[in-house]
């Protein structure tokens, strides 16, 4: 399934927010006609991602329909 395809299929299903690591989403995809929110992570570490989850959970309540929102989850130092 193509992002667009899986992004239709979401909305189709009354999904209110995508959340992806695929940072050149906002570039492949025309998202001014879309519903549903969009939040990019920057990375696909699950350590690095479950160690910012406040970041994200902030991200989340801040979309909106149409939004494109990055998260940026920096190194675990």
């Amino acid at each position: 399934m193509k992002n667009g395809e899986l992004l239709a299929a979401a909305e189709s299903n009354d999904f209110k927010i995508f959340i992806t690591t695929d940072t050149n989403l906002q570039y492949q995809q025309n998202l001014s006609h879309r519903k549903i929110a969009i939040v990019v992570l920057s990375t696909t570490s699950w350590p690095r991602i479950k160690s910012h989850l406040s970041g994200v959970l902030d991200a989340i309540e801040k979309a909106t329909p149409n939004a494109f929102l990055e998260v940026d989850i920096p190194f675990i130092s």
